[in-house]
């Protein structure tokens, strides 16, 4: 489970500064799903990087399963990105020269699991996104929607209790996008990870049942129904 409390971040410019996350206090549920909408500049990235461990609050915790990412030392802060979290970005950022099963597989690395592990478990998540027979082809030879899916492979080949995805369909059609939305939230209800999704987009937004709005740092956050 999240706990966030008390989140401020505020970044140096020029003589003055920016607040890009005002006191943010927010919780989400293990398993749960969290949409997080606003406009540019209004903290979404941010948070999400909060969120990650990839930065640091100014002020405030973050508490992931009780432990505070705000105040972890650097090395176990990398452990706990290896092992609980999953991240899926909006430039897809493969490796080009790897295929999408080495792709896969370099998220494994870190875990210090066995060659023979790491393949089988690399095939298996390539299999769930519905790329098994893609395995050996590159980035270059796949199509936006699946270099994508590979995207989710290897977030998720580590078995992470937690996946964070930055406009994960920002660079697809509409027809890809619902097809790559349709898919996480499928292995959301298999796996049941904690799922925090950040988009622009409010037709992704509207399958959500909860949304958080951040607005100069602030946010509000709205269950919806039905």
């Amino acid at each position: 489970m999240y706990e966030l409390k008390g989140v401020t971040k505020r970044y140096r410019r020029g003589k003055g500064g920016v607040t890009a996350l005002d006191a943010v206090d927010l919780t989400i549920e293990d398993g749960g799903r969290l949409v997080i909408q606003g406009p540019t500049g209004g903290g979404k990235s941010t948070l999400l990087q909060m969120l990650g461990g990839l930065d640091r609050p100014t002020g405030g915790s973050v508490l992931l399963d009780g432990v505070d990412l705000a105040t972890l030392p650097e090395a176990r802060l990398t452990r706990v990105r290896a092992e609980k979290i999953g991240f899926v970005f909006q430039g897809f950022n493969l490796i080009p020269t790897l295929t999408a099963q080495e792709n896969v597989e370099s998220a494994l690395v870190p875990l210090r699991l066995k060659t023979a592990e790491r393949r089988e478990r690399a095939a298996e998540a390539l299999a769930s996104v519905g790329l098994g027979e893609r395995r050996g082809h590159l980035p270059g030879e796949l199509s936006g929607g699946q270099q994508q899916r590979v995207a989710i492979a290897r977030a998720l080949v580590k078995r992470p209790g937690v996946l964070l995805a930055d406009e994960p369909t920002g660079n697809l059609d509409e027809s890809t996008r619902d097809e790559v939305m349709e898919l996480l939230e499928r292995l959301w209800e298999e796996r049941q990870f904690t799922l925090v999704l950040v988009t622009h987009d409010s037709a992704l937004a509207r399958r959500a049942g909860r949304v958080a709005t951040l607005r100069g740092g602030r946010m509000e956050v709205s269950q919806r129904t039905g």
